[in-house]
C-alpha cells in the first residue's frame, strides 16, 4: 500500500530581522500554529512541518539546501508574514529542487477594526510581504503554485491538499525504475519516445528486460506458492467451477498464478515501480499476463501494455496521487465507440488488463482465448467499471517536448449485456461532447492508451504538470475546438 504519510512538506516563513524580538517571537508563534492547523486538517494527506522563521540569506539558502537533500521532503509551502526583502531569497530559490507552494494568507482572518494600530500593521503584512515575495519566484521563472486565502478556508486548504498528492506523485517519480519485458509493440509511434529525455526531464528510467529472464524466474516458483495464490483466488473473485481446483480448465489458473508471482519476484528485487509488456514478445510463457497486471496494478504497480513505458510511469503517478482516496487508477485504452447521436458513448477497455480498483462490485476471473499474441487462453479479471465522474490523462512525445493532455469524461452504468466480451469495461461520455472532446484529443496527438482515474481532478494533474515543467492541454467542459486549437499553436510557439 502507498502510505503519503510518510511524506513531509516543510513550512517555511519568511522575515527580517528589522521588527525585534518581540514581533519575530509572535511571527514564530504564528506560523507554528499555521504549520499545526494545516498538519492537523484532515483532508491533509502528508505531514507538514514546521521549520524556524528564515529571516536572511544565509538563513534562507541553508533551509532550501537541507530541503533538498531531505530524504522525505517532497516539496516546501512558503508565506511571508512580514515583509522579507526577496534579493534574500535568490540563492535558495536557485539551488532548490523541490516544489513550492506560495501560501497567500494572514494569521488573523478578520481586521480587528477597533483596536488596529500601526503594531498590528506592521506585524500582519502578508499582503505585500507575499507580492515582494511573488516577484522573485516569477523574475526567476520558478514554477510554483499559488493559494489565496484564510489557511483555515476549506476551500484552501483542499488546494493545499491537490498540491501535495501532486507533490508526493513526482516524488515519486524521482529515481524510479521502470521494467520493460520486450520491446515497443512494432511499428507503433505514439507508445515510443525518447527514454533518455524522459529521464531527464522527470527523473524516472526506463530499460528493457529479455523474457527470458523473466521466465527463469517464474519457472522458480513452487507449487506450494501457486497453490495458496489461489486460494486467494477463490476466496476473492467469482469463479467457475471448473477453474477452480481440480476443474477441467484449472491449469490455465494455475499458469497465471505463478506468473504473477513470478513478475511480482521480479518487480520487487528489482526495486521497479512499474513495468510494460507485449503480445509479440512472450517467448517462454505460455499466455499473455492478464490477471497478475491487474493485480499488480491494484497493489500500487504502474502498468501499460505493448511496450507503453510513459503510460506505465502515468499509471504509477497516479496511484500515488490518489492513495486513500475513493475510486481507483488504472490502465486504460479508448477501443470503441457507440455513436448514438442521443447517446453517444465510448467504450473503454483493453485486451486483459484493466485492474479492478475501477471495479463497481465484485469481479469474475475467468479463463478465454485471446486471439492474438498465439499463446494459451489467458485468466483475466472480467468486470464492469462503476460509473461517476473520471478522466484520463496521456503523455507524448512531441519531439521538442512531452506533452501532458487530459480529458475529463463522465462514466455512465452499463447497462446492456456483453455476454461475448469477457473483458474489464467502463463507458464514458467524454466532456463536452463526444465531437468536441474526441476531436481536441486528436487535434492534441493524444495516445489511445491513457492513465484513467475515478479520484484525481485536472487541478491535481495540472500541478503535477508544473512541477514537471511541461505542458499541459484540457479537455473539459468549457472547450471550444476554435480555442482549443489556438492554445495548441500558441504552446508550439512558445515551446520553441
Amino acid at each position: 500500500m502507498i502510505d503519503l504519510k510518510t511524506f513531509e512538506v516543510w513550512f517555511i516563513t519568511g522575515s527580517q530581522d528589522l521588527y525585534g524580538e518581540e514581533t519575530l517571537k509572535k511571527v514564530a508563534e504564528h506560523s507554528q500554529q499555521i504549520s499545526s492547523g494545516l498538519g492537523n486538517a484532515a483532508q491533509i494527506p502528508v505531514r507538514i512541518i514546521y521549520k524556524p522563521v528564515v529571516k536572511s540569506t544565509e538563513e534562507i539558502y541553508n533551509t532550501l539546501q537541507q530541503a533538498n537533500i531531505a530524504e522525505n521532503c517532497i516539496g516546501i509551502i512558503t508565506w511571508m508574514h512580514t515583509f522579507s526583502p526577496a534579493k534574500m531569497w535568490i540563492r535558495g530559490l536557485s539551488i532548490l529542487k523541490k516544489p513550492i507552494l506560495h501560501l497567500h494568507t494572514q494569521y488573523n482572518r478578520d481586521i480587528p477594526w477597533s483596536s488596529i494600530d500601526m503594531d498590528f500593521m506592521n506585524l500582519n503584512q502578508s499582503a505585500h510581504g507575499d507580492r515582494e515575495f511573488g516577484f522573485m519566484v516569477s523574475r526567476m521563472r520558478i514554477n510554483r503554485k499559488v493559494v489565496v486565502g484564510h489557511w483555515q478556508d476549506p476551500e484552501v486548504l483542499n488546494q493545499i491538499e491537490t498540491w501535495t498528492r501532486a507533490a508526493a506523485g513526482w516524488y515519486d517519480w524521482q529515481g524510479a525504475k521502470f521494467a520493460r519485458f520486450g520491446d515497443n509493440m512494432r511499428f507503433v509511434a505514439v507508445t515510443d519516445g525518447d527514454k533518455v529525455e524522459a529521464e531527464l526531464k522527470f527523473g524516472f528510467s526506463v530499460n528493457s528486460y529479455g523474457i527470458g529472464d523473466l521466465v527463469a524466474v517464474i519457472n522458480a516458483i513452487s507449487d506450494t506458492e501457486v497453490n495458496t495464490l489461489i486460494d486467494e483466488y477463490e476466496a476473492t473473485y467469482t469463479m467457475a467451477a471448473d477453474l477452480k481446483k481440480g476443474g477441467a480448465r484449472h491449469s490455465s489458473v494455475f499458469e497465471a498464478a505463478k506468473i504473477e508471482l513470478g513478475m511480482r519476484k521480479f518487480l520487487k528485487d528489482g526495486g521497479f515501480k512499474g513495468f510494460s509488456d507485449t503480445f509479440e514478445d512472450l517467448h517462454g510463457m505460455t499466455q499473455l499476463p492478464g490477471i497478475a497486471s491487474q493485480r499488480l496494478m491494484a497493489e500500487g504497480y504502474g502498468f501499460a501494455g505493448e511496450g507503453d513505458w510513459k503510460t506505465a510511469a502515468l499509471v504509477r503517478a497516479f496511484k500515488v496521487m490518489g492513495a486513500g482516496l475513493k475510486g481507483g487508477n488504472a490502465f486504460m485504452e479508448d477501443y470503441t465507440y457507440h455513436f448514438d447521436p442521443n447517446n453517444a458513448l465510448v467504450l473503454g477497455s483493453h485486451m486483459l488488463e484493466v485492474d479492478a480498483s475501477l471495479a463497481d462490485g465484485k469481479a469474475s476471473l475467468e479463463v478465454h482465448p485471446l486471439g492474438i499474441g498465439g499463446k494459451s487462453d489467458p485468466a483475466r479479471l472480467v468486470f464492469n467499471v462503476a460509473s461517476g465522474p473520471a478522466l484520463n490523462g496521456a503523455i507524448v512525445d512531441m519531439g521538442n517536448r512531452f506533452r501532458f493532455i487530459v480529458n475529463e469524461v463522465e462514466a455512465v452504468e452499463t447497462v446492456n449485456d456483453l455476454p461475448k466480451l469477457p473483458v474489464a469495461r467502463v463507458l464514458w461520455k467524454p466532456y463536452p461532447d463526444m465531437k468536441t472532446g474526441c476531436a481536441a484529443w486528436i487535434y492534441a496527438g493524444g495516445a489511445h492508451h491513457t492513465a484513467y482515474s475515478q479520484n484525481l481532478t485536472a487541478e491535481h494533474l495540472q500541478d503535477f504538470a508544473d512541477m514537471a515543467g511541461i505542458e499541459l492541454l484540457r479537455i473539459g467542459k468549457d472547450t471550444r475546438i476554435d480555442q482549443f486549437r489556438n492554445e495548441i499553436r500558441w504552446n508550439d510557439a512558445a515551446y520553441k
